[in-house]
């Protein structure tokens, strides 16, 4: 698809003809197995000739998509600064576009990633940012406001998806330090999802402890139902895991604090974790006063939060506050073919349930297509359903015009 100088916007001249062939091929969807198997057996040169193309692939068609936002958000000072984040990285990047897979261009690749994660490390943050600006100025009309949430879904899917192939690729073949030696990348082929729940758990208590100088405690209960009696553990990126459980903890906890009231005995946050044949369940169920049905709609809105905006100062970690919580946290269980969806009783509590892939062979990445009828849901409102995960010999096809 072809995009005039005036549409594309910021990006302009050599970069923009860049931009128009890489945008043309669709992104290649792989599996966790297919992660492990190339992380066990593949090598350092073979890794970098699909990065150089692939990186460049995901990078132009999410930029591609950029430019379409409404006027008004691009022109926030946060939305403009990501902007010229992934413009810089997309160039860093073209340098590897002709090079060889010599040992110097991979180590060079390699600092190069590095540079590029740490110029993304707070994409998140500045984007909600962006949108807060934008909220604080002339608002935004409702259409525009749907345009932004189908953005947003497939931005940052494709931000979870490019960091997944940096930090797979710098960890098996650069010089980043796995978590531990059972590690294959940033893939635990037996994550004890227990030490991960308990992780969250505190780290979520311990912000909730500062703010409130209360926070509620936690019951858990483990079923394996694939092996009895055992504990249970999944082929899965913890840091992917964790996230989720912090983001529903500190909800739970800030909804039943804010509910019963400090001074008060608070319930218990009851989580159970169970293990089947093909999912893993989590369900964390809270007594903090639910939400009506019209609220729930609006929970995986980027633009709404139940909390006021956080301090902008930078003097505490927010509980809450910026509305990217629970709809980032639901992109992670979606991006290898899991989900994420509340339940809440309105006067009671709330029930979130998280589900993944058990099985590493079916866990695939979930990929926004990118075609003529994605940018017009852009300007439009979502009119199709345009996600892909693995199918065998999709990736790096043309985009559909």
């Amino acid at each position: 698809m072809r995009f005039s100088r005036k549409l594309l916007g910021p990006f302009v001249g050599s970069l923009a003809k860049k931009l128009d062939y890489y945008s043309q091929f669709q992104p290649s969807s792989l599996t966790i197995q297919q992660y492990l198997d190339f992380g066990r057996i593949g090598t350092a040169a073979n890794s970098y000739s699909f990065l150089k193309n692939e990186l460049l692939v995901r990078l132009a068609n999410i930029m591609q998509e950029f430019t379409l936002l409404p006027p008004k958000l691009l022109q926030m000072p946060s939305s403009k600064m990501v902007s010229n984040w992934y413009a810089e990285s997309f160039e860093d990047l073209l340098l590897f576009e002709n090079s060889d897979a010599s040992p110097e261009h991979v180590s060079r690749f390699n600092d190069q990633l590095t540079v590029v994660l740490k110029r993304h490390a707070h994409v998140v943050e500045t984007m909600a940012e962006g949108l807060i600006e934008l909220r604080e100025s002339d608002g935004v009309d409702i259409a525009s406001e749907k345009g932004i949430q189908y953005f947003l879904d497939r931005f940052y899917i494709n931000r979870i998806s490019i960091r997944m192939l940096q930090n797979q690729h710098l960890v098996v073949f650069g010089n980043v330090l796995p978590e531990s030696p059972r590690h294959v990348g940033c893939i635990d082929p037996a994550c004890d999802v227990e030490s991960v729940v308990y992780d969250a758990f505190e780290n979520a208590r311990f912000l909730c402890d500062r703010y409130y100088l209360t926070s509620p405690s936690m019951k858990l209960e483990m079923h394996n139902h694939v092996e009895k009696d055992k504990p249970i553990s999944i082929v899965a990126v913890p840091s992917h895991l964790y996230h989720m459980m912090f983001e529903l903890f500190k909800n739970a906890m800030r909804a039943t604090v804010e509910f019963h009231g400090v001074d008060d005995d608070l319930p218990d946050i009851k989580v159970f974790v169970v293990k089947g044949h093909e999912d893993l369940s989590i369900k964390i169920c809270d007594r903090g006063g639910g939400v009506s049905r019209t609220i729930l709609e609006r929970l995986y809105n980027y633009m709404y939060s139940t909390a006021p905006p956080p301090p902008r100062d930078g003097t505490q970690a927010p509980l809450a506050g910026y509305g990217y919580g629970l709809p980032l946290s639901r992109l992670y269980a979606r991006y290898f073919l899991g989900d994420l969806f509340l339940v809440s009783m309105e006067g009671h509590g709330t029930d979130a349930c998280i589900y993944l892939k058990a099985v590493p062979v079916e866990a695939s990445e979930v990929l926004p297509i990118y075609s003529t009828s994605s940018r017009r849901n852009l300007t439009m409102g979502p009119q199709v359903a345009d996600w892909s995960h693995h199918v065998p010999g999709q990736g790096n096809r043309p985009t559909q015009t």
